[in-house]
């Protein structure tokens, strides 16, 4: 379903940019609109490589839950889910244990209108689309959705990709993983990556404006202010890192995306916590 399947909906705000569908845009994708796109290409203009920023995350996010569903992680909770891209974390996570449960939680309606491209899970596992705030993780996680599809008393996945920068510290996103991780049983992981201006603050910051006279605030975050989000928790070695030097196992998939590109385009950290029992 490309967007211009979607006029029917009401509430799509068309004529204002969407991180999400900007996100798309980046990755090639067709659910998007002029508004996104206009956006969009003021933050390529801005900082070209958001381009590779987005398309590293996308990797990270396969190759962490390959990973993970590779250590016996069997339930997977993804907030901030963005417009559906194939291979979905649903896809990586059963493609392992055909018997994985994943929950994929947003609020765009164009997610809402593709959800059943969430949906097409194995006959052994299940997945749900829950519309939800993240900013509310109380309301979140008593979604009746989730919990009919993920057991909140065993270990589960938290990813919360390319998410945190989307909230600033006046919305105090350090508090939001607390709460979500307090909740979630002792063995669980957090997985993200967050935008950084450590090695390019000038392309970043230039970007960062884009967005924000999109109507859409960001932040930017140093290594020690990401590895804050991991308080608490266990990391999974290398701790925080950039995603092109996290745990390279070979993988053709990561190679071909993240081969010869600089400390500086890829500009994102990533990591991986445990909860401890």
């Amino acid at each position: 379903m490309s967007a211009t399947d979607l006029t029917d909906l009401t509430d799509l705000r068309t004529d204002q940019p969407h991180s999400a569908r900007m996100y798309d845009y980046y990755l090639g994708g067709r659910d998007n609109y002029a508004a996104d796109r206009a956006a969009a290409g003021r933050a390529i203009a801005a900082f070209p490589s958001i381009i590779v920023i987005a398309r590293t995350n996308r990797v990270w996010m396969h190759r962490a839950t390959r990973y993970l569903a590779e250590q016996g992680i069997r339930q997977f909770l993804d907030i901030g889910t963005g417009i559906p891209t194939s291979p979905n974390l649903h896809e990586i996570a059963q493609e392992v244990a055909p018997d994985s449960r994943v929950v994929y939680v947003d609020r765009d309606p164009i997610v809402r209108a593709q959800s059943a491209r969430l949906l097409n899970g194995t006959p052994e596992g299940r997945t749900a689309y829950v519309e939800a705030d993240a900013a509310d993780p109380t309301a979140l996680l008593a979604t009746p959705a989730l919990t009919a599809t993920l057991d909140l008393t065993r270990p589960i996945a938290l990813s919360l990709n390319a998410v945190l920068h989307f909230f600033p510290d006046a919305r105090d996103p350090y508090a939001l993983v607390a709460h979500l991780m307090q909740a979630l049983a002792p063995g669980s992981h957090l997985v993200l990556s967050h935008v950084t201006a450590d090695f390019d603050p000038e392309g970043i910051d230039r970007a960062i404006q884009v967005y924000a006279s999109a109507g859409i605030p960001a932040q930017a975050r140093t290594k020690p202010e990401v590895e804050r989000f991991l308080d608490g928790l266990e990391p999974i070695p290398p701790g925080v890192a950039l995603p092109h030097r996290w745990n390279t196992d070979g993988q053709a998939e990561s190679s071909r995306v993240t081969a010869d590109i600089s400390d500086a385009e890829v500009s994102c950290y990533v990591a991986m916590a445990r909860k401890p029992s």
